[in-house]
């Protein structure tokens, strides 16, 4: 909440010689923002911020990143205590809640999640009407979006109860959804939850076994998927979180809001990051070729660049790549590379590039995505399915900044302004007098 125990400041905006007071207002940590909501009545201005990068478009309690700091907060607490001594689900809880459940509150929300991982059986035949070579980010976009038609009774927005059967459900689905798209996509039966597993073991599971044999999961690969949707759970207002917000303005319900997230990540730019990753690792192909791509990405006149390396926001490093380094390493010891090229390349490039000055004064260090996609590539899943990993792990994020948004008294519908250049005014031509 703003620090009201400081006196009242502001900026002076001078304009044609008229000036504007503005009020500045300060958060618990970071920069302060001015408060330019009545600039336009006052001014008849707007503000130009293409991308909104210097721009708060919300007041939120949720996360906090200090990319100078590589600091990453979920409600105050550091990711890589979250990540190394907690789990998934109970990182849902303190995201939807607010504060670290107690063990009756952790067994209660973890029974009510299990509860929920079950699709209505008719959702099967949406799957089917898509082609089976659909990416299974479109197959997620569209049935999310359809389970306001199967769950009539968790789309008022305006019912607390309803946000809160919406958001359980919309938690516990999103694995069965994401590992249904991923079947369907191979041309492989369905296989259905199971309550006598934890989260992340039920997705593997659901994602591998098949009716000729079960899959019994490692328990450190379900370690390092759960970490996976850990680290990924929140990342404050980026464009999906922020495409959520837009979209729950309007008055949107849950799933069609989710939906338009999901949608939003799949751009390259934003979820395909681990994604592009591996497909990078596997151009280059083998170890021995990878002094020749360092060099290129040296060369400042050459436009490759390694993917996996630094990051927009994490100036210094980032918080969450230590720990999925960790994993990356446990995994890997796991099922070894020595049959896998891309994940001997991995090594090697990891490897070369911490032993390079070059990247250690940019700061180029390899981050999440890069030991994400390390992770999944050695768990066997291709890469089109690694951006709807990220959807399943990011739907908490959502579900968390879209019950925010709701109760927010300040928040209206949005409708960001623009700075016009195209023609003025102009008479219409008949066509034949053109």
């Amino acid at each position: 909440m703003p620090d009201t125990s400081r006196p009242a400041r502001h900026a002076t905006l001078t304009i044609d010689g008229k000036e504007i007071q503005l009020p500045l207002m300060s958060g618990t940590v970071g920069p302060d923002v001015m408060d330019i909501r009545k600039l336009y009545a006052q001014s008849d201005i707007f503000t130009y911020d293409p991308g909104f990068t210097s721009t708060a478009a919300c007041e939120s309690t949720i996360t906090y990143i200090d990319g100078d700091k590589g600091e990453l907060l979920h409600r105050g607490y550091p990711i890589d205590q979250l990540a190394e001594k907690s789990h998934y689900l109970e990182v849902c809880y303190l995201l939807l809640y607010g504060e670290l459940p107690t063990a009756a509150q952790l067994e209660d929300f973890e029974h009510r999640v299990t509860m929920h991982t079950m699709l209505h059986e008719q959702m099967q035949n949406f799957f089917r009407g898509f082609r089976r070579d659909a990416h299974p980010m479109a197959i997620m976009v569209g049935v999310v979006g359809a389970m306001s038609a199967f769950y009539h009774d968790s789309t008022d927005i305006a019912d607390p109860w309803q946000r809160e059967v919406a958001s359980i459900r919309l938690i516990a689905k999103m694995p069965t959804i994401a590992a249904w798209a991923y079947k369907y996509h191979i041309g492989q039966p369905f296989v259905y939850p199971r309550n006598d597993i934890d989260y992340a073991s039920n997705f593997l599971r659901m994602c591998f076994a098949v009716p000729a044999e079960d899959y019994v999961v490692d328990p450190i690969l379900s370690r390092a998927m759960d970490r996976i949707f850990t680290l990924h759970a929140d990342h404050e207002q980026n464009a999906s979180t922020s495409t959520v917000r837009l979209a729950s303005s309007s008055g949107a319900n849950p799933f069609a809001c989710i939906a338009a997230g999901i949608a939003c990540l799949w751009g390259p730019a934003h979820g395909g990051a681990n994604q592009a990753c591996l497909e990078m690792l596997k151009e280059i192909g083998t170890p021995d070729r990878i002094p020749e791509f360092i060099a290129r990405a040296k060369d400042k006149d050459d436009p490759f660049r390694l993917m996996g390396f630094g990051h927009r926001v994490y100036k210094n490093f980032d918080p969450r790549a230590t720990v999925m380094k960790e994993s990356a390493d446990e995994v890997l010891d796991l099922l070894g590379v020595e049959n896998n090229p891309v994940l001997q390349v991995a090594k090697e490039l990891e490897k070369q590039a911490l032993a390079d000055p070059y990247f250690a004064e940019k700061k180029l260090f390899p981050n999440v995505d890069f030991y994400s996609g390390i992770i999944l590539e050695a768990m066997g899943f291709p890469t089109s399915m690694f951006t709807p990993i990220f959807a399943l792990s990011r739907t908490v994020g959502w579900i968390s900044q879209w019950k925010e948004m709701l109760m927010d008294p300040s928040q209206k519908i949005g409708r960001p302004r623009q700075l016009y250049t195209g023609a003025c005014t102009r008479d219409y031509i008949e066509v034949e007098n053109r």
